[in-house]
């Protein structure tokens, strides 16, 4: 027996533990198969579940129980990432707040081994909550950027990209955390608006007495490592100088002035400061015009040897007010002009990133991308939406040489030895780097290896394959990348398609021979309800857990599912995550009535012979609709897969037909029950079979307690193809419905009482009507509450609302049921306040002064309310018109 209440906490969590046991979620189950692969986004191993990670997953698993059901041989490859920083910082706080030495005290070796300790407790928070989620990966094979596979595949990358000349090492600028004293990627830079200054400077003419060019700069410090000015070669203010010399205040250098594109004669004095070892757009300058690079930085950021012995060892902000100074007393300071711009924050250490000139790994990226975007560009991968394949090209196109070394201990060590002369030797171990080394350099040499580690991002790059097992080495595990490689599709944010997908792309062609996986689908952002991106710093940051505990899991990922349209973000309301947990009160309301008129689960997969107009309709709306979750599925319209079944269960199923059947339980016909029975119970499978990607848990619970004999688990269960040839019958009860739904919308509208029973006078009716309105009878007077609807040749107007089903006017004289005159001065007057709340919202939405300056969540909400209250004028409008 069915509970009478739907508590989603007495189910999620047995179903999710006897799937995971039962092997359900494993691979490689179906021998012959068509593999269908995800690999899942490594989540960080310090990362908990928030808002995006419930829609990534809960998108991937939707398409993995699709799939599976559709009998396909599904790997859902889950694993974390080591997170380099992140994990490092949160074990470094662990011993500053035990008061123990530091890292640089117990030295790598044993920091390393806290490092994994901290892991192996406390690093599996995120898969514990995927699986709260419901989550069907396998996670018999999960994986670990750092177990002993993925690194073997690692150093095996390196040292073969090194070998082919593709990976090197230069000295170029890369993101410097000062706090950190690492290298640090793009993504971890966040940019931050402050109030700062323009100081505009002098710089003398060399050998022309009394003149000047005028520059300005937001960082005074950095012109400590100026080795050029440059301006626009058709500035005419300036083209003379071209070529010519500047004195470097404070330093006493002579740098040269220079023609370069760059310098935009319409920004500041058209004149620019090149700062080549502590600015990107600098760099670049530099290296066009051969200009030296002196970097005037410690890793601290502190002032270095390279400048004036009066500023060395300052802070770099110390230093700034320094020059200031010191540039204001030379008489060479012209003035400060207040300037909010954006600075660049690290996001682990919270201090300015300085641009710093250092030495370091890089990847040809150049040259490993080309292939890439050929792949895009033949089809081989495509992007959905497919507008985001033009930001894939963009970067790509552009990309400049990757710095894949960290100033880390947390992560894998870079496989390069250094002989006492400097020469390198880079081998995948250190007694085959020896080996090389005593080639070439004899039995007594000595080498240390490299002390940085990897970016992240490598070796998540090689996430589609290394999962599989490939390890740049010929063993047993080649089978499976055979069979799961390429992977089928990548679902993941916009935010990492330069960091991730892009050199997965260029990572797997390269070393695979093809692309990693097939569609890319990029999903929306999630929001508050108001439209405002979710940051700590605001406070609208929504826990996903509270959700599930709340309202259950499968109630949230409906929500995320329903709610993810292509190009569209998120706004994540609970009023919807309640709402969809109704729906799923409303299906369990639905079995238990079933179960009441014992209605039980079918024993075949094939649609049961029905008589019955209302079971050839029901059967017929079961085609339609699985056809309609299946195209938006394969489509990848995920809101559209979630609309068409959540209309089908809640409507079609609960609303009309276990309200049309009713008679048939309450009639003598026996034959007639029996039937019914077994369509009934045969469309309340194919419910489940169709809802169980996007409400695993309560689908499965239903699938059981509607029959305790089934063979297989709903898990396992086979996705419905049904072929329906029509006779009709579907059209007849799809009209008596439309007949049914138009009255009782007129009665709302009208405000007719609801114990009100009218008399439907059908004008106009074709033989096709007339026959459906005596069929349908008892039917359409029940359920739109009415004495009787009949077909005649003519209706009195007056006191009767009309209304039009296909050929045919319908009258439904109200004059003795209500007071007409009372309610068409109730909805004049409704009319009216809403006329009044929408002329005032369209006042304020054509104030340009409002439009401006209001949050954008706030004018969006107008537009909204506007639109609702158009609805509604339009409606009274049509009572009104009904009335006469």
């Amino acid at each position: 027996m069915l509970d009478k209440t739907y508590s989603p906490a007495d189910i999620e969590g047995k179903w999710y533990e006897h799937w995971e046991t039962s092997g359900a979620f494993k691979c490689g189950q179906r021998a012959d198969a068509e593999p269908y692969v995800i690999v899942m986004p490594p989540p960080n191993v310090t990362g908990s579940l928030h808002m995006g990670h419930a829609l990534d997953n809960s998108l991937q698993d939707t398409l993995i129980r699709f799939e599976r059901l559709r009998g396909k041989d599904v790997l859902w490859q889950p694993g974390t990432d080591h997170a380099g920083i992140a994990t490092q910082m949160v074990v470094e706080r662990q011993m500053d707040a035990e008061g123990g030495p530091t890292r640089q005290e117990i030295g790598r070796e044993a920091f390393l081994e806290r490092v994994w300790k901290w892991k192996a407790e406390s690093g599996g928070t995120i898969t514990g909550q995927l699986r709260r989620l419901g989550a069907s990966c396998d996670w018999s094979r999960e994986a670990f950027t750092m177990d002993e596979p993925r690194s073997k595949a690692v150093i095996a990358k390196f040292v073969q990209l090194y070998k082919e000349g593709l990976l090197y090492k230069s000295q170029r600028l890369v993101n410097w955390d000062p706090k950190l004293k690492t290298a640090i990627s793009d993504l971890e830079v966040e940019q931050k608006e402050v109030d700062g200054n323009f100081w505009h400077f002098h710089y003398p003419i060399d050998g022309e007495e009394g003149r000047f060019i005028e520059i300005a700069t937001t960082r005074p410090e950095t012109m400590l490592g100026d080795t050029a000015v440059a301006v626009h070669p058709e500035d005419e203010r300036y083209k003379d100088l071209i070529g010519k010399f500047v004195k470097l205040p404070l330093v006493g250098r002579l740098i040269r002035i220079v023609g370069d594109e760059h310098a935009d004669p319409e920004q500041g004095t058209g004149a620019l400061k090149v700062t080549p070892a502590h600015d990107f757009n600098d760099f670049e300058i530099g290296k066009r015009h051969d200009l030296e690079m002196i970097n005037i930085f410690d890793e601290n950021a502190c002032i270095n040897d390279n400048a004036p012995e009066k500023y060395r060892g300052m802070d770099r902000f110390e230093a700034r007010k320094a020059i200031v100074a010191d540039m204001d007393a030379a008489g060479f300071l012209v003035k400060v002009k207040p300037h909010r711009h954006m600075v660049p924050y690290g996001d682990r250490g919270g201090v300015v990133i300085e641009p710093w000139l250092t030495e370091q790994w890089y990847v040809d990226a150049e040259t490993l991308a080309k292939p890439a975007i050929e792949a895009v560009e033949t089809g081989k991968t495509k992007f959905i939406p497919k507008n985001w394949e033009k930001t894939y090209f963009e970067w790509m196109r552009n990309i400049q040489p990757w710095c894949v070394s960290r100033q880390l201990w947390w992560g894998h060590r870079i496989p390069a030895w250094y002989a006492p002369d400097g020469t390198v030797f880079v081998e995948e171990t250190e007694e085959a780097a020896y080996e090389a080394a005593k080639a070439k350099l004899g039995d007594d040499v000595t080498l240390t290896q490299d002390t940085d580690v990897l970016d992240t991002w490598f070796s998540s790059a090689m996430w589609p394959y290394s999962t599989l097992g490939w390890t740049g080495h010929e063993d047993a595990a080649l089978d499976t990348v055979k069979k799961y490689y390429p992977n089928t599709t990548l679902i993941t944010g916009f935010d990492i398609i330069f960091f991730w997908v892009a050199r997965m792309m260029m990572s797997g062609i390269h070393f695979m021979g093809e692309v990693p996986f097939k569609d890319v689908y990029i999903h929306a952002l999630v929001r508050d309800e108001k439209g405002a991106k979710m940051s700590k710093s605001k406070g609208n940051v929504i826990d996903p857990l509270e959700f599930v505990e709340k309202y259950g899991a499968d109630a949230l990922r409906f929500t995320l599912i329903a709610m993810e349209a292509q190009g569209r973000d998120i706004k994540m309301s609970e009023k919807r995550v309640e709402g969809y947990r109704n729906f799923g009160t409303k299906l369990w309301n639905a079995a238990r009535f079933c179960e009441m008129n014992g209605i039980a689960g079918s024993d075949t997969v094939e649609a049961p012979q029905a008589t019955l107009a209302v079971n050839k309709w029901i059967i017929a709306e079961v085609a339609k609709a699985a056809e309609g979750v299946t195209k938006a599925l394969e489509a990848f319209r995920f809101n559209d897969s979630a609309d068409a079944i959540y209309h089908f269960t809640w409507g079609t199923f609960c609303d009309w037909y276990v309200e049309l059947i009713k008679p048939v339980f309450w009639g003598e016909d026996e034959a007639a029950k029996e039937e019914t029975r077994r369509v009934a119970g045969w469309v309340l499978d194919q419910i489940l079979v169709l809802l169980h990607p996007f409400m695993p848990f309560i689908t499965e619970e239903l699938w059981h307690a509607t029959r305790d004999d089934r063979p297989y688990d709903l898990i396992l269960a086979q996705w419905p193809t049904i072929a329906v040839a029509a006779d009709g019958a579907d059209e007849e009860v799809n009209w008596a419905i439309k007949f049914i739904s138009e009255i009782r919308s007129t009665r709302s509208e009208m405000n007719v009482p609801a114990g009100a029973k009218a008399t439907a006078l059908v004008v106009g009716a074709s033989e096709a009507t007339k026959a459906r309105l005596e069929s349908f009878q008892d039917m359409i007077c029940r359920l739109a509450r009415l004495e009787k609807a009949e077909a005649v040749d003519a209706a009195e107007s007056k006191g009767s609302a009309q209304l039009v089903v296909d050929e045919a006017t319908v009258y439904l004289p109200l004059a003795d049921l209500m007071d007409l005159d009372a309610e068409k001065a109730r909805l004049e007057k409704n009319l009216e306040k809403l006329s009044k709340e929408a002329g005032s919202l369209k006042g304020r939405l054509n104030n340009q002064g409002f439009v401006a300056k209001a949050p954008e969540h706030v004018v969006a909400e107008a537009k909204e309310q506007l639109l609702d209250l158009e609805g509604q004028i339009e409606k009274v409008k049509a009572a009104l018109t009904r009335l006469g």
